[in-house]
């Protein structure tokens, strides 16, 4: 089984995990520019995060074997603090570096005016950059945020077929899927969607423009859900074509928009400026 997690925090994750997930079929990974729980109090911390995206965690996951790519944006949530806004005029200068294959997580926490401007900023940056875009929906009142998600796009210059749903439920699916959008479904032990739920979707509603991811982070999660819910499907009927369509070939047919993907893992130097994964060694 080869699997691609088009939705994972690193950044928050130990190369114990790197090391599993290379164990459990994952070759390749999307880790979305986010929110890091600590509120980042100026636009230059930003530089230094998206950097360590482009750079320390691309070097990370080669030591194991496992393709890096990012997506890089303000995220909604910081999009409500005045002392991060500055960033989006900054986003131009990386969103034409090679890893970056979409403009994200954008979308909404609150549904705040503030959170409406950074996301139409984006969306239009996504357009300007030939770039798809990976959209948070919000985790509180979900089907009124898919509602204001979705005509945001709409009034955009960004097609529907470019643009990635995050976080969908069974309270959401059924619009998302009429929009034209891709669908995203976030895997997690306690919230969100579990293998079973998930699993239940695919049946319904089929594996066309459906990603599974794991979302893993520095919270309670799982960087192995995006295999067991393929090993979920497999128990459960599906096919092994239909696996590898939902865990492989939708993220890189959605990714692959950008034209900047790779997935062969070239060597890579001892260190990253300077640095290593190893401690205590030569």
């Amino acid at each position: 089984m080869r699997i691609f997690d088009p939705h994972i925090h690193m950044t928050s994750r130990t190369t114990d995990d790197y090391e599993a997930m290379r164990a459990a079929g994952v070759r390749a990974v999307v880790e979305p520019a986010f929110w890091l729980g600590q509120p980042r109090t100026a636009p230059a911390t930003f530089s230094d995060y998206f950097d360590s995206l482009l750079g320390w965690e691309p070097f990370r996951a080669a030591q194991y074997g496992i393709a890096h790519h990012c997506t890089i944006a303000l995220n909604p949530k910081e999009a409500n603090d005045p002392r991060c806004l500055p960033v989006l005029d900054e986003l131009p200068r990386w969103l034409v570096k090679d890893r970056v294959v979409a403009v994200g997580e954008i979308g909404y926490d609150a549904m705040t005016p503030a959170e409406d401007k950074a996301l139409a900023a984006q969306l239009q940056l996504a357009a300007d950059h030939g770039l798809p875009a990976l959209v948070h929906t919000p985790h509180r009142d979900k089907l009124a945020g898919l509602r204001r998600t979705l005509d945001a796009v709409r009034e955009s210059a960004l097609g529907t077929e470019r643009v990635l749903l995050d976080h969908l439920n069974e309270t959401t699916v059924d619009e998302a899927k009429d929009s034209g959008c891709w669908l995203g479904f976030s895997v997690y032990p306690d919230t969100k969607m579990d293998e079973a739920r998930m699993v239940a979707l695919l049946k319904a509603y089929g594996p066309e423009r459906v990603l599974v991811n794991s979302a893993a982070d520095w919270g309670r999660s799982d960087p192995l859900k995006t295999r067991k819910v393929g090993d979920l499907m497999l128990a459960e009927g599906f096919s092994e074509d239909d696996v590898d369509r939902v865990l492989w070939r939708n993220p890189v047919e959605f990714y692959g928009m950008s034209g900047r993907l790779v997935l062969d893992v070239a060597a890579t130097a001892p260190t990253h400026e300077g640095n290593s994964v190893l401690r205590g060694g030569e």
